[in-house]
C-alpha cells in the first residue's frame, strides 16, 4: 500500500544523534501538537538514564519511538492491515479499519505503539508522513534545537542519513529480533538502548505518559530492577510506564478455548478407545453442547477485548493472512461449524452424520487448541512465549480441560468405562502438564527477557497465581483415586496457570 507514487524506491529512516540530544523534550511536544496526540499517550519521548558513580555522573538521553522496521512485526500481526508498510518504507496506520485488538502492540519489540484513548485505535510515529509528502520535514526534526534528529532516504547515497549510517558507527535497538530497524542511534549509551541495562528506582516509573491509557486493562506500573551496566552503575531517571496489551480477558480466553476444543475432542477419544458408545447421551448431547457453549464464551471474550468490538467482522472481510489472529478466527469458525454439524447429527439421530463430522472435529479441535502458540510467537517482543513446546503444551491443556469438564457428565450419564477413561485422561494430561511446567521453570532461558518473565511468574507479581495453579493440577493427577474431586482442581489450576503465563510474558519492560 502507498499513499502516492514515488520517483524511485525510497526508504525513509531516522538517525538520532544522542551526542547532541540535550533532553529538552521539544520533539515530544512538537509531535503531540502536530499529530493531536492526547494526554496520557505519546508517539515519541526522551528517556534519560544516569550513568556513572558519584561524583562522576552524567545523564544520557535517548529518543524513543517507532523503529520503522523493514520486517515489521506489527504489520505481520495486524489482522486487517490497519498497520501497513508503504512503498517508501514508512510503517503507517489506518485508523478506520483498526479493530483495537492490540496484536500490533504485543508484537512490537520497542513498545512504540499505543491505543489512542480518544478514538480507541492503534497509533504510533509514522515519520509525519503527511509532511514528508509535501516536502516538509517531520515536526520533531524542525524543532530540535541541536539538530539531533535527522530524517532522510537511506537509498539516496547523497542524503545525510545515508552518509552517517554507512560511514559512522551507529547502532539499533534489539537487532536480535531481526526486524531490520530504520531508526539508527549515533553515540547512544547502552544503558539507554537496553531497557534492562539500567536499575529502576523503587516504585520508580515516573513519567507523565502511560502509553496504554488509563483505561487499558492490562496496564502495568511495575518494572524489573534490571542489571547494572558493564562499565558503570546506571539508574533510570525518566521513562514511560511499561504496559501489557492483553489483560485478563485474553488469559480467560485461553482457558475457555481449551474447554471448547477439549469437550468434544475427549468424547471422541473415549469413543475411539471403546470406552464410550456413539449413542451415549454424553457423546450425543453433553460433549457438543459443552463445546458450543464455551466456544460462544470464547467468541464473546475475544470481541469484548477489542477496542472497536463492532468492527470484529473486518477480520473476515479484510483479513490479512499473515496474521495468526485471522488464521485463528477462521480455525475457530471452522471448528464451530464442525461441532454444529455433529450436533445436527445428534438431532437427526444419525450416527453417520456425527461420524463424518468427527473427521473434521478432531483436527480442527487440535488446531483450535494449538493456534494460540503461533499467535503468541508472532508477538516477537515477548520472549517467554517463543517456546517450541508451547503448541504441544496447549494440546495437553486442552485434553486436561476437556477430560475434567466431561468427567461429571460421564459420571451422571455415561457407562463406568467412560468414567474410568476420563479419569485416566485427567491423570495423564495433568501429569504431562506438570512436567512441561517444571521444564519451563527449570531450564536455562535463552534470553534475559525470558528469564525475567519466568521470574515474574514464579517469584514475582504472578507467583500467587502460578504456584496455587500448579499445586491444584498436581492434586488432579490423583483423579483415578479421587474421582470428581479432581475436577475443580484441574480446571481452576489451569485457569490460574494461564493467567500467570499470559501476564508474566508481557511483564518485562521493552523501552
Amino acid at each position: 500500500m502507498t499513499d502516492g507514487p514515488v520517483d524511485r524506491l525510497q526508504r525513509w529512516v531516522k538517525v538520532l544523534d544522542q551526542d547532541r540530544c540535550i533532553g529538552c523534550h521539544a520533539c515530544t511536544t512538537a509531535c503531540k501538537s502536530e499529530n493531536e496526540v492526547p494526554l496520557g499517550v505519546t508517539r515519541t519521548y526522551v528517556k534519560s538514564v544516569e550513568v556513572g558513580t558519584f561524583p562522576q555522573v552524567r545523564r544520557a538521553f535517548q529518543v524513543t519511538r517507532c523503529n520503522q522496521c523493514a520486517d515489521a512485526p506489527c504489520v505481520a500481526a495486524c489482522p486487517t492491515e490497519a498497520m501497513f508498510r508503504r512503498q517508501d518504507g514508512i510503517i503507517d496506520f489506518n485508523k478506520e479499519i483498526c479493530i483495537g485488538c492490540k496484536a500490533c502492540i504485543a508484537a512490537c519489540p520497542y513498545d512504540a505503539i499505543f491505543i489512542n484513548p480518544q478514538d480507541n485505535s492503534a497509533e504510533k510515529c509514522n515519520l509525519c508522513a503527511h509532511r514528508l509528502e509535501i516536502g516538509l520535514e517531520p515536526a520533531c526534526v524542525t524543532v530540535c534545537p541541536t539538530e539531533a534528529i535527522l530524517v532522510g532516504d537511506l537509498n539516496d547515497p547523497d542524503s545525510k542519513v545515508a552518509e552517517i549510517v554507512k560511514r559512522e558507527p551507529v547502532t539499533v535497538r534489539r537487532p536480535e529480533k531481526g526486524t531490520r530497524p530504520g531508526l539508527f542511534y549515533k553515540g547512544a549509551h547502552q544503558a539507554t538502548l537496553d531497557p534492562l541495562a539500567a536499575r529502576r528506582p523503587d516504585g520508580g516509573l515516573f513519567a507523565w505518559a502511560t502509553q496504554g491509557g488509563e483505561h487499558d486493562p492490562g496496564h502495568v506500573t511495575s518494572g524489573h530492577p534490571g542489571r547494572p551496566n558493564s562499565s558503570a552503575e546506571a539508574l533510570l531517571s525518566y521513562d514511560i510506564s511499561h504496559h501489557a496489551p492483553w489483560g485478563w480477558r485474553v488469559s480467560l480466553y485461553t482457558w475457555t478455548k481449551g474447554l471448547a476444543a477439549g469437550g468434544l475432542l475427549v468424547s471422541l477419544i473415549l469413543i475411539l478407545a471403546g470406552r464410550l458408545p456413539w449413542d451415549s447421551p454424553v457423546a450425543r448431547w453433553a460433549a457438543p453442547g459443552l463445546s458450543l457453549a464455551f466456544l460462544g464464551v470464547t467468541g464473546v471474550l475475544l470481541i469484548w477485548d477489542l477496542r472497536h468490538p463492532w468492527r470484529f467482522y473486518l477480520i473476515f472481510t479484510r483479513h490479512h493472512w499473515d496474521s495468526w489472529l485471522v488464521k485463528g478466527s477462521f480455525i475457530i469458525a471452522g471448528y464451530g461449524a464442525a461441532v454444529a454439524l455433529y450436533l445436527l447429527g445428534s438431532l437427526a439421530g444419525s450416527v453417520v452424520v456425527r461420524q463424518v463430522a468427527a473427521v473434521f472435529v478432531i483436527p480442527l479441535a487440535l488446531a483450535t487448541a494449538c493456534y494460540t502458540a503461533y499467535l503468541f510467537a508472532q508477538a516477537r517482543a515477548r520472549d517467554l512465549w517463543q517456546s517450541p513446546l508451547l503448541a504441544p503444551h496447549l494440546a495437553v491443556q486442552t485434553v486436561l480441560a476437556g477430560a475434567a469438564a466431561m468427567l461429571p457428565f460421564a459420571e451422571w450419564l455415561g457407562p463406568r468405562s467412560a468414567v474410568r477413561g476420563a479419569e485416566l485422561l485427567v491423570c495423564a494430561a495433568a501429569a504431562t502438564h506438570v512436567l512441561l511446567v517444571a521444564a519451563e521453570i527449570t531450564i536455562t532461558h535463552p534470553t534475559e527477557h525470558a528469564h525475567l518473565a519466568a521470574g515474574a511468574m514464579t517469584r514475582g507479581k504472578y507467583a500467587g497465581f502460578f504456584w496455587p495453579g500448579l499445586i491444584a493440577v498436581v492434586v488432579a493427577v490423583a483423579a483415578p483415586l479421587i474421582g470428581l474431586v479432581a475436577v475443580p482442581f484441574a480446571l481452576l489450576g489451569l485457569l490460574a496457570h494461564e493467567h500467570a503465563y499470559v501476564q508474566a510474558g508481557q511483564s518485562v519492560p521493552l523501552a
